[in-house]
Formats: structure tokens, sequence, C-alpha cells
């Protein structure tokens, strides 16, 4: 029988066994290896029909992964693994449009764009739980980072609500000159490869870093989605199985909605509402614990309402935006 023992804070805390998390991280990665090995294994573009089928099937695999947990662990267990999966899956919608915008910049061809996404969400689920067990360990010792966590995300809230959309260049940041700094780039692709060989030397070629690229704006969503998971749950197995059912959705949702930003206007205001009430809620959690039925049904309910709205604004409007003559991406360094 499982062990169920409560915090006294409303909270569940798992007896969670090492063959269990070794179930999970074995369903993890043989999901990811038939994806990578059976579904993706040629370079292809997948159709919208065929995005919408896998976002789809992720969503599903999801759902039952969480009723895995709810028969399992309880009610109580199964409604903190869905919040923190719709929290996850919600916040990382943004994620799919900077996606977007790196890989539009940067000319990736799209039948090569999933291999990149691949390894860019197989680095995040290693990024994650990290994240994740440096958190909940931070919570449990310092009950102060309840606070500093929930000021974050309503600090989170209030810059979304306030900067609205802003397109940026890859290209201007540090972390890119880095890159082109100390790892040495060749200026053509070689198919789906993150290095090729020159002259007998080994180099990367530009996927290598659109994926580092990719990471790096993971790294930065996570610090407003791990705090705001944390909110519904201090369990880590919780925590990072709800983390990493939602991550590996993102790919086939991207291929679904990275021509569709202009549709969902008002997601981010629905995802700063979100915030803020999470962030609320981890503050409140010394004095009062609002119910994860509750913190899950208002979750839902805001997110649901953001995407109608967002979809009833736009209805009959041609939002389709001609070509841009996207600037070339200045050539790496050659070494001397």
């Amino acid at each position: 029988m499982f062990t169920l023992i409560g915090r006294g804070t409303g909270f569940v805390d798992l007896d969670i066994k090492s063959w269990m998390w070794l179930a999970a991280l074995g369903a993890i990665f043989a999901l990811l290896l038939v994806d990578i090995l059976v579904l993706h294994r040629r370079p292809h573009a997948p159709s919208a029909k065929r995005a919408a089928i896998e976002t789809v099937a992720w969503a599903l695999v999801g759902v039952a992964f969480g009723l895995i947990v709810l028969v399992g662990f309880g009610g109580a267990a199964g409604g903190e693994w869905f919040s923190g999966w719709l929290i996850e899956y919600s916040l990382s919608i943004d994620n799919v449009f900077v996606w977007a915008l790196i890989l539009t910049y940067f000319k990736v061809p799209p039948k090569y764009q999933h291999r990149v996404l691949f390894w860019g969400v197989f680095g995040a689920l290693v990024l994650r739980g990290g994240f994740i067990f440096a958190g909940v360990a931070l919570v449990q010792r310092f009950e102060a980072t309840l606070f500093v966590f929930g000021a974050f995300l309503l600090y989170t809230s209030a810059k979304l609500l306030s900067n609205g959309d802003e397109d940026s260049d890859p290209t201007q940041g540090r972390f890119y000159r880095w890159i082109r700094r100390v790892v040495p780039t060749t200026d053509e692709l070689d198919g789906q490869k993150l290095f090729t060989s020159i002259d007998g030397r080994r180099w990367a070629t530009p996927l290598f870093a659109v994926l580092l690229m990719v990471e790096a704006t993971d790294v930065l969503f996570a610090v407003d989605s791990v705090p705001a998971v944390l909110a519904v749950s201090k369990e880590q197995f919780i925590v990072f199985t709800s983390n990493a059912f939602a991550i590996m959705g993102l790919r086939s949702l991207y291929f679904l909605l990275a021509d569709m930003h202009a549709r969902f206007s008002a997601l981010q205001q629905g995802l700063a509402v979100i915030l803020a009430f999470v962030g609320t809620k981890m503050i409140i959690s010394r004095w009062y614990h609002i119910d994860t039925t509750v913190s899950l049904l208002v979750i839902a309910l805001v997110l649901a309402a953001s995407v109608a709205f967002s979809l009833q604004r736009t209805r009959g409007s041609d939002l389709s935006e001609p070509p841009s003559d996207t600037p070339e991406v200045p050539p790496p360094p050659q070494e001397r």
C-alpha cells in the first residue's frame, strides 16, 4: 500500500519508493525514444493535422499519468498533480512563441526544427529536475522562501500586464554573442546535425547555437513556472512528473501554434492572472491554505476564458502577416 502523510499544511507528502521513481523516469525515457526513433526518425515538417493529433496524444498521455497518481495516491495528490501539470502547460505556451521567434530568425528549415526542439526538451527535463529539487529543499528548510517566490510571481504578473508583447532580436543578447565567441561555428547547416567535421576538425553547426538559445529560454521560463507549481504542491515526485509530462508535449504544440500568436492576444493577460493567483496562494499559505480543487478550477477557468476571449476578439480577422525580410544572421568569427 502507498503511504500518504499529512504535513499539516494542506499539501500531501507521499512515501515514494525508489521503484516508483524508476518507473516514472523509465516511462518518460521510453516515450522520448519512441518519439525520436519512431515518430520523427526522418526529418520532416509535421502537417497541422499531425501536429494536432500529436498534441492531443501527448495531452492524453499526461492525463493518463495523472489518473495513475489519482488512483494510487488519492484525490488530494491527484488534484495537486493536475494543478501542477495545467500550470506548467499553460505557462509554457509563451515559451512556444519564443521558440518560434528564435527558429524563424535563424531560418531553421521546418524539417529540422523538431530535432532541435527534441534535444531542447531533453535538456529542459534535466534542468527542471535540478530547479525542482533545489526549490522544494529550500521551501522545506526555509519557510521564508515561500514569501520570496510568491512576491516574485506577483512581480512577474505585473510585468506581463504592463509590458505587452515585444519582439526582440535573439542575436543581440549576451548569451548568443558568448556562444559565437566560445564555440567555433560554421555558416552552413549539415542536415539536422549539431556538429560537423570540416578538414578533420570538429565544428558546431548553426543548429547548436539555436539549441543553446532554446535551453536558455527554458531556464528563464523555469524561474517563473517552477515557483508557480510549488504553490500547489511541495512533493518532489508530483512537481517533477507534472512538469515533465507538460514539457514533453510542447514540441507538437509548437508546430500547431507557432504561427497563431496573434490569435491568442489575451493569453498573456490570462497567464498574468494565473501567476498573480498562485503567488498570492503561496504568500498566504502560512495562514490559509486554498484547497487544491479550488486552485485547479481557478487555473482551468482563467486559461479557458483567456483563450475563448482571444478567439472571440479575433474571429473573422485576417491575421496573416506578409513575409518580412528577416535580417541575415552575422557570420561567426572565423578562427585565425
